[in-house]
């Protein structure tokens, strides 16, 4: 048998079913070759079978043995890694401290969006997402494991995460859903039994997203709940995070968002945090980028198990302007996940214009962060891309694609902001990035506009070097050169907001 290095190799086991499977019996698997060796957790995937999978992290040969409580004997067997094809460039990891890359070395630029429900829905709409998400406007998707429960999502999902019964969703409205928001009764769940039904949909999702090469950022823990997975005991939550760690570590686009909104989830306290971020690192193998998301205040993210900022902003006005403060402040990348949506909600953070929205993304990439973007349009059929996915109806989505290919030009694998160095000639108000990489320190200078028109503007760096300039519309996706210039020289601007310079050092021929 071959699996591509850094594919799914999945191997499923007949095993005892008397009493409880989930609690009663255990599987594990040994996965070893020249390079490496490597102990995986499996799961009960119900009707008898037991699972494990493991992700290849090298070429060769693997062998393996599978042994537990579950069976009476050890299964043994081996497979090949094969080299990776296509989109498969392996787990994307933290690089040049602020950036991220694949482990095969290539840049990983973020541009996500989120879909908080979108692999609960029925086939048609799940179908209508993946032919949004093949246009290639994101290369990250969040979404929730758990079911989530809030202002246009009150309806219960086909299924739930353990066998049980819901409390009765006929009594909710919008006027009355924000009651029962974290709450427990009405409920039965037996919560030492896991749906496998609900979790194949998940593992079907991830793995679409993944042959898509677009990044899985599993959302653990939330709020947003009235069937009571909100109010689980430690034990609970801790059985919970090992059998999600067991079932999709295995595949490469997975990245873990430990909680959404982790202050609103008051009776966990910041130790109890730690203990839940120890227990899922510690049952993944492959160490998967982990974050965990903010509400009105920061997590302290310089804890150790923290790979990166996943951040919503705190001030109502100021949002991605604080990207460099964060670096600072953090010294991790920075991915703005939620900065307000597109759309015509009646909540303040999801009635933002396009070009607000894509304004933002720019702000975040000047210094050096990443954006995150999802839409909240109203509609008859209450399909809204934010909770549910389906289509993209706003204007934003494009515009993030074009973000992203303008990052890809970028010499060294991702920019920072320039503005900090007084050797320069800069203007006291202009505002600019440059490359991250110092190797390529004088190459590259993109001198963003905002919401500011100006006609044209005086550009500056020394006497010496000449640059190939061009003038980019970063919200009509226009990229014009208007020559090649040295010293200090005007470019023309067409008075309109949201205007760039882009200067790149002629190399020498």
């Amino acid at each position: 048998m071959k699996v591509e290095r850094w594919g799914v190799f999945e191997i499923a086991l007949q095993g005892k079913t008397d009493g409880n499977p989930f609690m009663d019996y255990e599987i594990r698997g040994t996965f070893s070759n020249e390079n490496e060796k490597v102990t995986v957790d499996g799961f009960y995937d119900g009707q008898g079978v037991y699972k494990v999978r493991f992700m290849p992290s090298f070429e060769g040969e693997y062998s393996y043995v599978i042994d537990g409580s579950f069976a009476d004997e050890t299964t043994e067997g081996q497979f090949t890694a094969s080299a990776p094809t296509g989109n498969n460039h392996g787990p994307v990891r933290v690089a040049h401290k602020y950036h991220l890359a694949y482990e095969d070395g290539t840049p990983h630029y973020s541009f996500g969006t989120t879909c908080y429900l979108f692999d609960l829905m029925d086939k048609e709409i799940i179908d209508q997402t993946f032919e949004e998400l093949q246009k290639g406007y994101f290369n990250k998707m969040r979404f929730c494991i758990l079911p989530k429960h809030y202002d246009y999502c009150l309806n219960d999902p086909p299924l739930f995460p353990y066998e049980g019964t819901p409390m009765d969703a006929s009594v909710l409205t919008r006027e009355n859903f924000y009651k029962y928001v974290g709450k427990a009764e009405g409920n039965d769940w037996d919560l030492t039994r896991f749906n496998p039904d609900y979790f194949r949909r998940h593992d079907e999702n991830v793995k679409r997203l993944m042959d898509l090469g677009i990044e899985a950022d599993m959302i653990v823990f939330h709020a947003y709940d009235r069937w009571g997975f909100s109010q689980m005991t430690m034990e609970e939550n801790v059985r919970y995070l090992r059998y999600i760690a067991a079932r999709y570590s295995a595949f490469r686009n997975v990245w873990w968002a430990l909680a959404n909104e982790y202050e609103l989830m008051g009776h966990l306290a910041e130790s109890d945090w730690e203990f839940l971020a120890q227990e899922l690192t510690a049952h993944d193998p492959y160490h998967h980028l982990i974050s965990i998301h903010n509400c009105e205040s920061f997590y302290d993210y310089t804890k150790p198990w923290i790979t990166h900022c996943s951040c919503q902003r705190c001030d109502h006005y100021k949002t991605t302007e604080d990207t460099e403060e964060m670096r600072v402040r953090y010294g991790k990348p920075v991915i703005w996940d939620e900065y307000g949506y597109e759309g015509d909600f009646p909540h303040c953070w999801g009635n933002f214009t396009p070009e607000e929205i894509v304004r933002r993304g720019w702000e975040a990439l000047l210094r050096g962060g990443y954006p995150g973007h999802s839409e909240t349009f109203r509609s008859e059929d209450d399909v809204i891309w934010w909770c549910h996915g389906g289509k993209l109806k706003g204007e934003s989505a494009k515009r993030f694609k074009f973000m992203r290919e303008f990052l890809e030009d970028v010499p060294g694998g991702g920019l920072k902001y320039g503005h900090l160095r007084d050797d320069l000639h800069f203007q006291w108000d202009d505002k600019v990035a440059v490359p991250e990489d110092p190797a390529y320190e004088g190459d590259y200078y993109f001198f963003y506009f905002s919401i500011w028109r100006p006609p044209f503007r005086q550009v500056w760096v020394d006497d010496e070097t000449e640059f190939d300039v061009d003038v980019i519309d970063t919200y009509e996706m226009t990229v014009t050169p208007v020559g090649r210039f040295k010293g200090r020289f005007d470019v023309p601007l067409p008075g309109k907001q949201y205007m760039g310079i882009r200067l790149k050092r002629v190399k020498d021929k």
